[in-house]
């Protein structure tokens, strides 16, 4: 989407509810009721001919990547219909693969991985402590655009909103040399971080003793810690008030002060920000707040040093919301905030006038708010600020997209907008055995459904290894896990029926799943009308390895000029 204007996202937008719309019975389906709703039978019939006898190599070439592969060939002519859905669906979806990325092979690493597998030769290996490999992967990379963003803009002052463990911040702050506060709503999770920040200043301290004249630049101030719930329905002043020591130098903890707390009040604000369901991001982490923390623990919720703990029954009261006078300006970053977070770091950039920058990699779009559906399943209790005017929801967030007729996403379209793709197209080329789990839980919705037809969609927990068991054994262990009798009657001869058409189970989910980046484009595009509706640049950068890092598309905006350097080759926009 380089340079691309406001009328060609609005076309772009435009283009994607009408396909989206036309083609809602796709990104609406449940897989595990394939047999029991007859998703197949939901298929023009020339598609399932098409469809119904291709291996999953076949489809992976004919399908889901965009040109097809010199092994596979089309068993069949196929329908101009169906032609026409993959040709629209490729050409609608932003480009995934960064500037420069070639064509992902049977490995799924990035070539900084190749020496070792789980260390990233781009990080310094102080960095790497307590972080997996996809987590290097993405704090390296981002961090470099954060600082990039710092130079364009001239602000050192950086705010990592749903900061998890502090492992991005920590490479900001301590490597790149940036003043930060890290935001994160979990307790448990900013204890983390602090221990880290303690343990990566015990290291520094030795490399410093042990080589006095090292080439390792390090910046001796770590980041500033802050417990809090960014509400995307607060007035800035409010979002202000969290951040009171920010921009402050001399804040978190340093080499020469000992101080390994955060210096910072931590406020808690009761938000949908973070919602208590796992992410397909890993990093996700789920939303603890105040009063579920303290009765985890059997008591109140120990106070660090430093820190005071406000809001929902907490020790003081909350001082009136108020931005500090006289503040610096800041840089809003967010990796894989969920949900409404994403939409908070955007909200608190164009409306507050101290915010002069963002990245925002965004994840979880299940969790958005929507009119239809204001509470998505599994948010608490909570008290959003009441605003007057309209309400407001995570999508859509433009007033174009708003008006958009069928723009409405479903819970289930935005979940299957965080599927990996290019992990599924993988795992269809190698005819991985792993695909079978498709089929067996479809198959099991028809056996707890005819035991108890009052449940359905139960969740299954994650059984190990399926696809090595027969799927008596799978159905055994499945039921018991729901709290049904796994003595439940099989009858064998309809079950091996359909378990025969294992291969149009899979069809069925690769027609879905190439309609999933559309959904997140829809989505992201809404968030950059958004934004120059409200008069601000924006960009979108395919930034990391997708087969690495599903959720790899990263938001920039300024109040100022985008540097062409920062955005080196961006997706290319469509419907111009």
């Amino acid at each position: 989407m380089g340079g691309a204007s406001l009328e060609a996202r609005k076309l772009l937008a435009a283009n994607l509810t009408r396909v989206l719309s036309l083609y809602s019975f796709l990104t609406d389906a449940y897989i595990i009721e394939f047999f029991t709703d007859n998703l197949w039978g939901s298929l023009p019939p020339s598609w399932q001919a098409a469809l119904a006898d291709l291996s999953s190599p076949q489809l992976a070439a004919l399908l889901l990547e965009h040109s097809g592969s010199a092994e596979a060939s089309y068993s069949s002519v196929w329908p101009l219909s169906l032609l026409a859905f993959k040709a629209t669906a490729h050409s609608l979806a932003f480009p995934r693969r960064p500037s420069g990325h070639a064509q992902p092979s049977g490995g799924r690493r990035p070539e900084e991985f190749q020496e070792n597998p789980c260390q990233s030769c781009k990080l310094h290996p102080v960095f790497r402590k307590h972080v997996k490999p996809k987590k290097q992967h993405e704090i390296q990379k981002l961090g470099q655009v954060v600082k990039q963003l710092s130079d364009i803009t001239g602000c050192r002052c950086i705010v990592d909103v749903g900061s998890g463990q502090g492992h991005l911040s920590r490479y900001l702050a301590f490597g790149l040399h940036l003043s930060v506060t890290a935001i994160e709503g979990d307790p448990r999770l900013v204890r983390e971080a602090t221990r880290f920040d303690r343990e990566l200043i015990e290291t520094l301290k030795k490399k410093q003793a042990e080589q006095p004249q090292t080439s390792d630049s390090f910046l001796l101030q770590g980041p500033n810690h802050v417990t809090g719930w960014v509400n995307p329905l607060a007035p800035w002043q409010e979002f202000l008030s969290l951040l009171h020591c920010c921009g402050e130098e001399g804040v978190g903890p340093t080499l020469g002060s000992g101080a390994h707390e955060s210096s910072g009040a931590a406020v808690a604000l009761h938000s949908h920000s973070k919602i208590p369901d796992g992410g397909e991001e890993k990093g996700c982490q789920p939303a603890i707040s105040p009063e579920g923390d303290r009765a985890a623990a059997g008591g109140e919720i120990p106070a660090s040093p430093g820190h005071r703990l406000l809001a929902g029954g907490s020790r003081d009261s909350p001082a009136p919301p108020r931005a500090p006078a006289g503040g610096q300006q800041l840089l809003l970053t967010g990796l894989h905030a969920c949900g409404d977070l994403s939409v908070a770091l955007l909200r608190q950039f164009v409306r507050c006038p101290r915010v002069v920058g963002i990245t925002s990699v965004a994840c979880c779009y299940m969790k958005l708010t929507t009119k239809e559906a204001p509470r998505p399943p599994g948010l608490g209790p909570c008290l959003p600020l009441p605003m007057p005017g309209p309400p407001e929801y995570g999508y859509p967030l433009s007033a174009w997209v708003a008006g958009l007729p069928g723009h409405q996403l479903s819970y289930k379209a935005r979940e299957g907008a965080c599927h990996a793709l290019e992990d599924y197209v993988l795992r269809l080329r190698l005819d991985s055995p792993t695909l079978r789990g498709h089929g067996f839980r479809a198959v099991l919705e028809t056996v707890i459904r005819a035991a108890e037809p009052a449940k359905k969609r139960l969740g299954v927990q994650t059984i190990a290894k399926a696809h090595t068991l027969s799927f008596e054994e799978y159905a055994r262990l499945g039921l018991a896990r729901l709290g049904m009798s796994p003595d439940v009657p099989l009858d064998t001869a309809p079950l091996e029926a359909m378990l025969a058409q294992q291969q149009r189970v899979v069809a069925f989910f690769s027609l879905a799943l190439l309609l999933a980046p559309l959904v997140e484009t829809l989505i992201l595009v809404d968030r950059m009308i958004y934004l120059q509706e409200q008069g601000f640049r924006c960009e979108l950068i395919p930034l990391f390895d997708p087969a690495f890092s599903p959720r790899n598309l990263v938001l920039v905006a300024a109040k100022t000029e985008l540097n062409a350097m920062l955005l080196g080759t961006p997706a290319s926009s469509k419907g111009e």
